[in-house]
């Protein structure tokens, strides 16, 4: 796995090179209107990053459309479909996928409110060239996995989106971490030993985070998208190095709205609340695996230009000004240039797989899961 993703990254650093160096230059920008503008406009300075932000994450969603050809299907009622992008909403999704973000990240898009996506997120991941650092300036939250020092992270980041600009969506993936049969056996041990329905296709959510969310938001917020992401039988599992090698998948999303206000009072009742969506979630991915498909009506959401519009602006800027670069500099006529400019592409390249296994779900074997208890943060 190791020597592919070099592999993968070798194939594509000028893809990498592309969206790091252009992520740099979104970085500077946020990182001067962070200072500048934002002590005077909270507001406008969201506006801004929320444009600065698409054109570093409508890269990523060409990856997708344009490069690995990746179909994404929608199904969703008529109330649902249309109110996607049109109001705040806290979205819930299993986690069953390396690139469920990605995914997330097409349908927000489409929906016309991918500059202002949020996530919760673990706190490492702040630290990520480029990617982590767009993510700070445009308030996605970053938890330590620790509820004693989380829990106040989150309450103060759920009150500062009550005077959001625009419709936000803020993903939270409950179940914590990534979908694998040895964390699956570790829940059903469980889920068995409490007496609790034994999960088969996702495992059991965490609570914590989602109570404390919907008691902060349930007055400004109106609505929760339960997302379930499925990948048809015929169909291989998307993975970032799948997409970047540009291979393609289908990957089926099931979206139901609810309403806020219709949720129990009670952090009890919201805990169970999120719970019996979890188990309604399992059956349907159940049902999902017998006919391959959801039954709900689908929605097809098409391969729209922008994103491929915002990758020749980058390409055609980046290779001008490194066409006059390497002209003025001469970089390239002594070894010494040579050297630092493959040193260059050398850490482009590292970066880029830094990228990849940082996307890939993580492994365990089933002898290290114990039958304990999840946390429910």
């Amino acid at each position: 796995m190791a020597g592919a993703a070099i592999v993968a990254a070798a194939i594509v650093v000028s893809l990498g090179l592309l969206f790091l160096l252009s992520g740099l230059i979104v970085n500077v920008i946020q990182a001067t209107c962070f200072v500048i503008v934002r002590p005077f406009s909270k507001s406008v300075y969201r506006k801004i990053n929320r444009l600065l932000a698409e054109l570093l994450w409508l890269q990523l969603v060409w990856l997708v459309d344009w490069w690995a050809g990746v179909q994404v299907i929608v199904y969703a009622d008529d109330e649902t479909f249309q109110s996607m992008g049109k109001e705040h909403a806290l979205v819930i999704a299993n986690h069953r996928s390396d690139i469920d973000w990605l995914v997330g990240w097409v349908l927000a898009q489409r929906s016309g409110c991918l500059g202002s996506t949020l996530a919760v997120m673990k706190k490492s991941i702040k630290f990520l060239p480029v990617i982590g650092w767009s993510m700070w300036f445009s308030e996605y939250f970053f938890l330590e996995r620790s509820w004693s020092k989380d829990e106040t992270t989150l309450k103060s980041g759920l009150q500062r989106l009550k005077d959001f600009p625009r419709p936000f969506w803020l993903a939270l993936f409950v179940e914590g971490t990534r979908f694998t049969k040895a964390k699956l056996l570790g829940a059903q041990e469980f889920a068995a030993s409490q007496g609790l329905p034994i999960p088969r296709n996702v495992l059991i959510p965490r609570t914590k985070g989602f109570v404390t969310s919907v008691s902060n938001m349930r007055k400004f917020v109106p609505a929760i998208y339960d997302m379930t992401v499925a990948i048809p039988k015929d169909s291989p599992s998307p993975t970032m190095l799948r997409i970047l090698n540009g291979k393609s998948s289908v990957v089926h999303v099931y979206m139901k709205r609810h309403v806020m206000k219709d949720l129990p009072e009670s952090d009890e009742g919201v805990a169970k609340w999120c719970k019996d969506i979890f188990v309604a979630k399992d059956s349907l991915l159940d049902k999902h695996f017998a006919d391959g498909s959801f039954a709900e009506k689908h929605h097809l959401i098409g391969r729209p230009i922008k994103s491929l519009l915002v990758v020749v602006f980058w390409s055609a800027l980046l290779a001008f000004s490194m066409y006059h670069f390497f002209k003025w500099s001469s970089l390239l006529s002594t070894w010494k240039g040579i050297s630092l400019s493959g040193g260059g592409l050398l850490l482009v390249t590292a970066i880029m797989y830094m990228l990849i296994l940082f996307s890939q779900s993580e492994r365990s074997t089933l002898a290290k899961v114990t039958p304990s208890r999840p946390k429910t943060q």
